[in-house]
């Protein structure tokens, strides 16, 4: 049986700010959610850091923001999957890389701020199209790809996208263009508000979804063990369906004994905190409540 000293090490050592300024860091987890690395599979937490080479996925009901260092923004949907690829040796002054969107909806967002400082090479693939972002300056798009189409939307700046042999500028705010799967591009077409909101939910946080946050202080409490044994059930429990849970062993007052709880931290309120508590006691069986 594996001790809770391993776990608390594993836990740590995985999220622990590397010298080097990171690619990219989770901002905002919206559980279940993981990180590919490596061909392993790790429940996404707040704060880790992303790497050249990682897959983002997210399950039902599920939402994730990442930062990038140079101030850009990476919102995914539920049920999505994102290849992220980036060798930039200073990602905080000049961002190069590549986001693969395998499944769902993706939306990326340059800081408005920081656009005419910041420069990027990026592309963003979703199926059958590639957009391009322009160098410098203000770029926000959404993408998403699944069973039946591909589709690029154009909220702000301006784009080049990519299908096949065929390059379509786009600077028209609003417009998108669309792949069915095994036929010809269509031609670009204009969201209207009703269409852009239903799209734009499904890769926001909204207030009361129950997601976590950098800087959240409240917890939700899954388990309280008296033993180890009991905590790293609940522990790999949890985690094996896709909730960042960790350990925070207590001291018990009779002599020497040892409490274990088995936590989800980085909640902002009481409030989303017991959406968390109440999701996980209906999915996974828990009687969690929210804890400071």
């Amino acid at each position: 049986m594996r001790k809770i000293g391993v776990a608390l090490v594993s836990l740590f050592c995985f999220s622990a700010p590397a010298l080097a300024v990171p690619q990219a860091v989770v901002d905002i987890v919206q559980m279940p959610a993981w990180l590919d690395r490596g061909g392993v599979s790790r429940p996404l937490a707040v704060d880790m850091a992303v790497k050249n080479g990682d897959r983002i996925r997210t399950g039902r009901d599920a939402r994730v923001t990442l930062k990038i260092a140079e101030g850009s923004t990476i919102r995914l949907g539920e049920n999505a999957a994102l290849g992220f690829y980036s060798l930039s040796l200073r990602p905080e002054r000049l961002f190069k890389g590549a986001l693969d969107v395998q499944g769902g909806a993706v939306r990326f967002t340059t800081d408005a701020l920081k656009s005419t400082r910041s420069r990027r090479d990026l592309s963003v693939r979703a199926g059958a199209l590639t957009a391009v972002p322009a160098e410098s300056g203000v770029a926000d798009l959404w993408a998403r790809t699944d069973a039946e189409r591909d589709r690029v939307l154009l909220v702000e700046g301006r784009i080049a996208v990519r299908s096949g042999g065929e390059t379509v500028e786009m600077a028209q705010p609003m417009s998108f263009l669309a792949a069915p799967k095994n036929a010809a591009l269509l031609p670009a077409a204009q969201a209207d508000p009703g269409q852009w909101a239903q799209w734009l939910r499904e890769t926001e946080v909204q207030p009361g979804d129950g997601a976590a946050r950098r800087g959240g202080r409240w917890k939700v409490l899954l388990a309280s063990a008296d033993s180890e044994r009991e905590a790293l059930l609940a522990y790999d429990k949890a985690r094996a369906a896709g909730y960042a849970a960790q350990i925070r062993p207590r001291a018990g007052r009779a002599g020497g004994q040892w409490n274990y709880e088995v936590l989800l931290a980085h909640l902002p309120s009481e409030q989303e905190a017991g959406v968390v508590a109440r999701r996980v006691g209906a999915e996974l069986g828990f009687k969690a409540a929210p804890t400071r």
